[in-house]
């Protein structure tokens, strides 16, 4: 539902917070004046960048964990635990409560209970209202960043990773793959593997805790593992009697040939990180939103640490660089160069912003219901 839809079924008293909130200039008294001064502040656009000029870091966080999901609503309890969350720097003075940003959303208009029996006791965001928050806050973080010409030279692997796919099928179709007891490629044999596939990495030495970022995070280097978890995910690969073997889609996806779907690609990365990311789909939008010309690395990590969460043994910084930026360049969709003047720059492929759609509209809902999406900055 839209901010309109809303806007009716509230009544006029929440109609009057609201209307004060915005700072709307109208009669008070009448229902359809408060909706309409409503309506004409908060989707103007130039208010609208005012507000997302002076978001405070916490709001930004509480709209990050909102914008890019596709839920029939909230739960006072769940919203209560995510502005904890947002409010985690407040919580180190030993002073946080989440029911009041909760509340001051609701003062905003940005949440409101639900219009039917099944939802009346949940909140939502109105989905225009979704749209417009994210292009303001897109023009908001793209004034801080640094943007740079192109560098003399840069890593572009789109395609490789789907063409991998293809590589370790076929390697574990011609070749015994035995496992140790641990499930794990014998390291003489994945060296070989390794060294077959499109893009270098080596196997992993003495290291210190790894975990989180998948089923065998812990034994492979960052590609191969989130490759190697595609790839089981996905049926192609079984482990089966102390040996890798194929499965029968698998051995069918190397008669049919072609490629995987990057689309599937992504949203499995996407569910696989969101245990240690909650954000993690927010995260890689505004990464792609972002780097529509090229940015230094920098600036983009300075702009959106704010919303990271450390975990464990990665720090805010490490969680950008390492779990979303390069973890997108891995799947094709940015590249990364090295620049004389600015160091790390990066930039989106041409076909991030397909991706884009995707992320902000999963199930092909808007283009159903007619509905626009977030234009770019």
């Amino acid at each position: 539902m839209n901010l309109a839809d809303f806007l009716c079924y509230a009544d006029i008293r929440e109609l009057s917070r609201i209307a004060e909130s915005c700072g709307c200039d109208c009669d008070g008294h009448s229902k359809n004046e408060l909706i309409q001064a409503i309506l004409n502040t908060v989707m103007r656009r130039e208010w609208m960048d005012r507000l997302a000029a002076n978001l405070s870091t916490a709001d930004l966080r509480l709209i990050n964990s909102l914008l890019f999901e596709k839920k029939p609503g909230y739960s006072l309890e769940e919203l209560t635990a995510r502005a904890m969350q947002a409010m985690r720097d407040e919580m180190e003075d030993g002073r946080p409560d989440g029911r009041d940003l909760i509340a001051s959303f609701r003062r905003r208009g940005w949440l409101f209970n639900g219009c039917s029996q099944k939802t009346r006791s949940l909140m939502q965001m109105p989905e225009d209202l979704k749209s417009a928050l994210t292009a303001a806050i897109g023009r908001r973080f793209a004034r801080a960043l640094t943007r740079a010409d192109a560098p003399n030279a840069y890593r572009d692997e789109h395609g490789l990773l789907q063409a991998d796919v293809t590589a370790f099928l076929r390697f574990v179709r011609d070749n015994v793959v035995p496992l140790t007891a641990d499930g794990v490629i014998y390291k003489r044999l994945l060296t070989q593997l390794l060294d077959g596939l499109s893009v270098k990495e080596e196997p992993l030495g003495r290291v210190g805790f790894r975990f989180g970022y998948g089923r065998k995070f812990r034994n492979y280097p960052d590609r191969f593992s989130f490759l190697y978890d595609y790839c089981c995910h996905a049926g192609l690969i079984a482990e089966e009697g102390g040996e890798l073997a194929l499965t029968d889609a698998g051995v069918r996806r190397l008669e049919a040939g072609g490629k995987e779907d990057l689309w599937q690609m992504v949203r499995f990365w996407l569910r696989l990180y969101r245990g240690p990311i909650p954000n993690v789909t927010a995260l890689a939008y505004w990464t792609l939103y972002l780097t529509e010309d090229w940015v230094t690395a920098e600036s983009l990590v300075h702009c959106l640490r704010p919303l990271v969460k450390p975990f464990y043994y990665d720090s805010p910084e490490t969680v950008l660089e390492k779990r979303i930026i390069r973890m997108l360049m891995h799947l094709g969709l940015i590249r990364l160069g090295e620049h004389d003047a600015h160091g790390t720059v990066l930039k989106a492929h041409a076909q991030a912003p397909a991706i884009l759609r995707r992320m902000a509209d999963p199930d092909g809902e808007a283009a159903k219901q007619g509905r626009k999406l977030p234009a770019r900055a």
